[in-house]
């Protein structure tokens, strides 16, 4: 059972749920019992309380039938120890501790926070008083109408927390946060215009942030009112301190304090970083303009790294980091926003953002609990400071944003899986996989030069072709060749030729390709997830809308977004407007999904709605498609459609003989004749056993042939 009288009466039981007290004379009786908590409190007194104007001469007996009752509702009945409601000679008793009624828990920490402040300890003294003071939410008891001759002790209770934010003020003067004060202590001092002690601290306040007439004005103004409305003069410590300020006095210095934080969070460079000439280059011109910004008074920086998994976007971000701390004294902040991390959902901005503030050196019972508030308090820590914000890992430009700074001062390096379009002032840096020779260096460095040393420079570049030259799978591959002394560069290779199974090659400890692809799958919606399965059936190098339309089962127009939302999600590229691929990593995740999520039925007519529309549009789309059309026909062949390779094959047989692609003319032929040879086989079986008499068996070849030949020509 929790009790909470610093603002309107709360109960609530062990499972947080709030506790109906019932009529008012109950909630009034437990008030009066629990503003006297841990001290008997006599009948007469709780029946003055129930009935302030005339009790009725049934008092006495109502006041017990009103215990009992609150006992059943607070389930206190029987109880041995705390929480209890004790009949004491004369009266009741409710006995609570500091974990059951706010009051305490106030009082508790209210004292732990002056022993600190006494014993020195200005920084435990301001946690444990702002922990106090933020249990207030009102004045005490503020919805329950209590007898007047009780307000003494309301004020009594109010006055306790005055002295509390005396001591709490006294802890942020000791840690030299006079700046950080004036808000507060001014509206104090509004509301309390005859206390000298916080006149005293508003003008120790004022004079340490510079304003030193301000803080005589304040002096002159509450001396005015003391002979005004008291006639009496200020107490001689505040005169004395007046004077103090008058002189300049050294007493009044603020103390020096532990000096700034300067945050260093930058996760270590790697020694075996490669390439990455030109973006290193762009990244490194982008951090010159912050001087000019700031010389302008515009915002920050922003260069918003992105990529696929695994083509090195931290990694990258990093590096830049380290080579340009030096231009950034005042810090180099890094938070991973785990936008995309196995098992845990991405950083709430709250929750990054009361990281960063620690780093920045604020306490933590000086954040705020308001995100608004924080990112405000955030901003303000930065302003005028160089400050690099590397914010790693991020999901949505709605999570970022409120860990932008304000300040021109700053440089902000994001990195995110997705083109965060939807930030403003965003330079873009889109990673592509390595340049060939880079690939093929830092499968050298990760692996060991021992290790590659004497090898064939054509096997090391097909290593990396089988990587994709993706950093990420060159990595892997490279630590698995380096921890098994066994193994040559010529027998990774060899493991890393099937198709089939090379994502399974491609895994070291934690390091997974497969696992990375999976978290970008499993970002995307239900629409895109199909698409993307779908595309790892698609034979051909590339593909447009309407042959993913097709693939699919949807519209054109349905389809062209589903691309480009897989193109934003780094997991399809557009090497040209209308045209997409996929990366040879992505395509065989996508076709190890496929298999796992779709049955053979789908994956059956998905095809034949794709292979479909290239026969039907062949024709008219035989100078772009080309390339599409004999992968088609090859396909189609190779796997039991022998009616859209033999259409494909009539088709094009002009085009190619016109266009002189004679190589390709004969692999496409020779696949129809292959497809039509399948054909005339069947009807030959068929053709067996109908003159044998078998006509079951007989019925069963023709039905496959026509089955195979669909829409071919005679």
């Amino acid at each position: 059972m929790r009790f909470r009288v610093l603002g309107t009466l709360e109960v609530r039981s062990d499972g947080h749920r709030v506790v109906r007290l019932g009529a008012a004379k109950q909630r009034v009786l437990l008030a009066v019992l629990l503003l006297h908590v841990n001290r008997p409190v006599h009948v007469d007194r709780l029946v003055d309380a129930l009935w302030p104007q005339r009790p009725p001469r049934t008092a006495a007996v109502a006041l017990r039938t009103y215990v009992s009752a609150l006992r059943q509702v607070l389930g206190l009945a029987g109880r041995a120890e705390p929480p209890l409601l004790s009949t004491v000679p004369g009266g009741y008793e409710i006995r609570l501790t500091a974990a059951d009624l706010d009051l305490l828990t106030f009082e508790d920490l209210a004292a732990q926070g002056r022993r600190a402040l006494t014993a020195g300890r200005p920084g435990l003294a301001s946690e444990r008083l702002r922990g106090a003071l933020g249990l207030w939410r009102g004045r005490p008891f503020e919805d329950v109408a209590l007898d007047p001759r009780l307000e003494a002790e309301l004020i009594r209770l109010e006055e306790r927390k005055l002295a509390a934010q005396e001591t709490w003020i006294e802890s942020q003067l000791a840690l030299g946060h006079h700046d950080d004060l004036l808000a507060d202590l001014g509206a104090l001092v509004a509301e309390q215009p005859l206390r000298e002690h916080l006149h005293a601290q508003w003008m120790l306040a004022l004079y340490r942030s510079g304003r030193q007439a301000d803080a005589l004005r304040a002096y002159r103004d509450l001396r005015r009112r003391l002979n005004v409305d008291l006639g009496i003069e200020p107490s001689p410590p505040l005169q004395r301190l007046h004077q103090q300020i008058l002189g300049g006095h050294a007493d009044l210095a603020a103390p020096a304090g532990t000096p700034p934080v300067v945050p260093r969070e930058l996760p270590r460079d790697i020694a075996s970083f490669t390439g990455r000439t030109a973006e290193i280059a762009f990244l490194d011109e982008i951090a010159t303009v912050p001087d000019a910004a700031e010389a302008r008074g515009s915002s920050p920086v922003i260069g918003a790294v992105d990529g696929m998994a695994g083509v090195g976007k931290t990694t990258l971000a990093v590096h830049v980091a380290h080579r340009l701390a030096d231009r950034y004294p005042d810090g180099q902040l890094f938070v991973d926003l785990r936008g995309f991390t196995r098992g845990g959902a991405p950083v709430d901005p709250g929750d990054a953002l009361d990281q960063l503030l620690r780093s920045l050196g604020v306490p933590g019972d000086r954040i705020p609990h308001d995100p608004g508030a924080r990112a405000s308090l955030y901003r303000t820590r930065l302003a005028g400071r160089r400050v690099l914000v590397l914010l790693d890992n991020v999901a949505t430009e709605a999570q970022v944003r409120p860990l932008l700074p304000g300040s021109p001062t700053c440089l902000v390096l994001i990195t995110s899986r997705r083109r965060l379009a939807g930030l403003e002032d965003v330079r873009p840096l889109s990673l592509d996989v390595l340049p060939r020779a880079d690939a093929v260096t830092l499968f050298a460095r990760t692996a060991g030069e021992q290790r590659v040393s004497g090898e064939a420079p054509g096997l090391l570049a097909e290593i990396v072709e089988l990587c994709g030259r993706l950093p990420l799978a060159i990595r892997i591959a490279a630590a698995r060749l380096r921890i098994r002394p066994g193994w040559t560069p010529a027998h990774l290779a060899d493991r890393m030729r099937d198709h089939q199974h090379r994502l399974g090659e491609l895994e070291v400890g934690p390091l997974s390709i497969a696992a990375a692809l999976d978290l970008s799958y499993h970002h995307l919606t239900p629409g895109q997830q199909d698409m993307y399965r779908l595309l790892g059936l698609h034979p051909g190098p590339d593909i447009e809308p309407r042959a993913a339309a097709a693939l699919v089962g949807t519209t054109v127009e349905h389809a062209g977004r589903l691309l480009d939302d897989l193109v934003d999600a780094h997991l399809l590229q557009e090497p040209a407007p209308g045209r997409y691929r996929f990366h040879d990593l992505p395509r065989a995740h996508a076709s190890a999904t496929l298999a796992d999520e779709d049955t053979d039925h789908d994956r059956q007519e998905a095809l034949t709605r794709l292979f479909d529309h290239y026969v039907e549009t062949a024709s008219t789309a035989v100078e772009t498609e080309l390339a599409n059309l004999l992968a088609v026909a090859v396909h189609a062949a190779r796997h039991g459609r022998p009616a859209h390779a033999l259409g494909l094959s009539a088709t094009l047989h002009r085009h190619l003989h016109e266009c002189a692609r004679y190589d390709d003319a004969r692999v496409l032929h020779r696949t129809a004749v292959h497809a039509a040879k399948a054909i005339a086989d069947l009807c030959d079986l068929g053709d067996d056993h109908l003159t044998q008499g078998r006509f079951g068996p007989a019925a069963e070849y023709f039905e496959r042939a026509l089955k195979m030949v669909g829409t071919a020509p005679e």
